[in-house]
């Protein structure tokens, strides 16, 4: 187990993709914990996705908006937001800007 990582080893190992999962099980993450970085390239929504557990963001860089629900909300550097298990959610970036670079984890929900 290796209990660490960079972003920019995984990107230089998955350049085309925009989610990069940072810490899973191979670092250590039990009950389904995972934690990562996206960056959101679009100025339009995409397919919502939900899941069964609960995920958190924090927006490191660039400027979007998130579709939690039905309630969108302005994402700036240094916003953190909780999407509930089960809930649609997407993002997209600001026209403003050439990327929205968001953190994100996965927590179960027991």
């Amino acid at each position: 187990m290796i209990p660490y990582t960079t972003l920019d080893s995984i990107i230089a190992q998955m350049p085309e993709r925009t989610g990069h999962t940072l810490l899973d099980e191979d670092q250590g993450c039990v009950k389904g914990c995972r934690m990562g970085v996206s960056l959101y390239r679009s100025t339009e929504y995409h397919m919502p996705q939900k899941h069964d557990d609960q995920e958190g963001f924090f927006v490191l860089d660039g400027k979007g908006y998130a579709l939690i629900g039905d309630e969108e909300i302005p994402l700036l550097p240094g916003t953190a937001f909780m999407v509930p298990a089960h809930t649609d959610h997407v993002i997209r970036r600001d026209p403003s800007c050439d990327c929205c670079k968001v953190l994100w984890f996965h927590a179960a929900v027991e």
